[in-house]
Parts: C-alpha cells; sequence; structure tokens
C-alpha cells in the first residue's frame, strides 16, 4: 500500500513538473514571438522617422550604369515651396555631378511665381551646363509651362512638350483689390499715418494714387523686359519674330513649336530614350524631409498671421 502511495506521489509530482515546464517554455516562447514583434515594429517606426527627416535617400545608394537624370520642377514657384529655387537647384546639382549622368531632363508643370526664384534656377542651369558642357538639359513640359516655369525652361538646350500643353505668359503683373467703396457705404474710415509719403504704397483701404500707380507700371516694364532678354537669350534665331510672344498670352504645345518657344513634342520617356539615348530614368528631385516640411509650413502660417499685404505680384 505505502509502495501504490509512493507511486502515486512520484507520479503527481512528475505531472507536474511537465506542466511547470510546459508553462515555462509556453512562457518564453510567448516573450521571444513579443521581442521579435516588438523588434519589428521599432525598426518599421525607425525607418519612417529616419525618411520622414530626410536622413535616407536612395539618390545615395549606388546607381549602376549609365542613365538619365531627372529633376522635377513642380507647382508655384516660391521660397517655401517644392519648387523653390534652393530645392530645385540641389537636385541639378546633384544630378550634373554624378559621372554616370548622360543627360538631363528637367521636368516642368508651373504656371510660375517669384521672378527671383525663376531667375535663381536659370542662372544655375546656364552655370552648369557652363561647367559640365557634355551633359546636356532638356525641358519636359506636362500640362503647364507657364510665366515663371518658362523663364526656367529658357535656359534649357532644348524644350518638348505635349501638343496640349499650356506654355508662355510672359509677362509680370501686380494685383490686389481697393476696398475704398465698400468702406464708404459700410461708413469705416481709413486712419493711415506713415513717414515717407510713399510708405503706404498702393494701399488697398486708401483712394488710388495716380503717381503710385505709374511707377508700379514702371517698375513691372523692367522685370519684363528683364523676362523678354532672358527669353532671347535662351532661345535665340529659334525664336520667332511676332510681337504677341512677349504678351502675356498663352499657346497650346503645338502652337509654341511654330513659334520658337518649344523644340519639339516629347515625354520624358522618349526624350531619355530617343535624344539621351539612356532610357534608365534615376530621379534626382530634392525631397523636403518631415521636420523642414513641418518648420516651412508652421513659419508660413506664422507669417500670415502676423503679416498683411494689399498686393502681390510675380511671374504669373
Amino acid at each position: 500500500m505505502a509502495d501504490s502511495d509512493n507511486r502515486n506521489e512520484n507520479w503527481d509530482k512528475q505531472v507536474l513538473e511537465k506542466l511547470l515546464l510546459s508553462s515555462v517554455q509556453e512562457q518564453r516562447k510567448v516573450r521571444q514571438w513579443g521581442i521579435f514583434f516588438k523588434s519589428l515594429t521599432f525598426i518599421y517606426l525607425f525607418m519612417l522617422l529616419f525618411f520622414g527627416l530626410g536622413w535616407l535617400d536612395d539618390k545615395e545608394m549606388s546607381i549602376s550604369g549609365k542613365h538619365t537624370a531627372l529633376v522635377e520642377l513642380r507647382g508655384v514657384i516660391s521660397p517655401d515651396s517644392i519648387g523653390s529655387a534652393d530645392n530645385v537647384n540641389a537636385g541639378l546639382q546633384n544630378a550634373f555631378k554624378d559621372k554616370k549622368t548622360q543627360g538631363v531632363i528637367l521636368r516642368i508643370n508651373s504656371p510660375g511665381g517669384s521672378p527671383v526664384q525663376a531667375g535663381y534656377i536659370n542662372d544655375e542651369i546656364r552655370r552648369l551646363r557652363a561647367e559640365y558642357p557634355q551633359i546636356p538639359l532638356y525641358a519636359v513640359v506636362e500640362d503647364v509651362c507657364a510665366s515663371g516655369g518658362y523663364y526656367v525652361a529658357a535656359a534649357a538646350d532644348k524644350i518638348y512638350v505635349d501638343k496640349a500643353s499650356i506654355v508662355g505668359s510672359i509677362g509680370v503683373l501686380m494685383n490686389g483689390f481697393g476696398f475704398t467703396g465698400a468702406m464708404e457705404k459700410l461708413g469705416v474710415e481709413r486712419r493711415l499715418i506713415t513717414a515717407g509719403k510713399n510708405k503706404g504704397f498702393l494701399d488697398p483701404f486708401s483712394p488710388p494714387n495716380t503717381e503710385q500707380e505709374e511707377y508700379a507700371k514702371e517698375m513691372l516694364g523692367d522685370v519684363h523686359e528683364q523676362f523678354i532678354q532672358v527669353v532671347r537669350q535662351g532661345r535665340g534665331k529659334r525664336l520667332k519674330d511676332v510681337p504677341e510672344i512677349f504678351s502675356g498670352i498663352v499657346w497650346t504645345g503645338q502652337k509654341s513649336i511654330d513659334l520658337g518657344l518649344a523644340d519639339a513634342m516629347g515625354s520624358a520617356e522618349y526624350v531619355a530614350r530617343e535624344i539621351i539615348k539612356a532610357e534608365h530614368i534615376v530621379d534626382y528631385t530634392a525631397r523636403e524631409g518631415f521636420a523642414e516640411r513641418f518648420a516651412k509650413r508652421f513659419g508660413a502660417v506664422m507669417a500670415d498671421t502676423l503679416i498683411s499685404t494689399g498686393s502681390g505680384w510675380g511671374l504669373r
């Protein structure tokens, strides 16, 4: 009877030990899988952070073989946009510096913007073409290449368009509003105090000032003449002698070719394959990181909140 009790006791201990061991092993597996999934999550978040902040860039990876470099110019050309001179010029510089680059395509889809920013990009294209004369640069127009966008394109060796592209708008504008009539109806009086008779230049809440308007037209005329000279310098004898070209009007892609504003039809893929003879395209467009985008947007919001202007101007 005692032997039977001992056997039962030993059996109970063995079962208990097996249960405890199994429980410990199961807990270890749960912890291991937990560590595994936490590690995956950490790596995923870590990569998102690096890409978001712009610390990792696929262009820094080695690029095998000869290729066509692509740089995008999209949207309004302004200091705080992706179409700023800083961003576009950074992409162009990296594209030209790569020894495997056979040619550069600047793909444009822009209605224009700041004449200063457009001038910076135009100047940089000319500098890079002089430094790397063996590497051609072609502008490829998508939907729109107008005003400041065309100011940039004029520096390219050739300009390719689609038949339905919108090209031109070689002009300068300054716009604003006049609120004096509404103020009179509402019984609102404008009280503007300045030191310097032109400090309230074209103030939208004051009556029109003929002298200031004439000065503004003269200033716009100077910038317009600069624009015209840039286009003449870039297009040379290809440009037809038609007065309307510099009137600020726009044309379709086909008509722009007829006028000498563009050279031929073609997409980025066509230019890479048939003109540059390097079908593989590598994108060198500078991308803003999350931190930079946030800082710029926050700064722009604060500037809009603190500063009120009555007019806007540019190549649009």
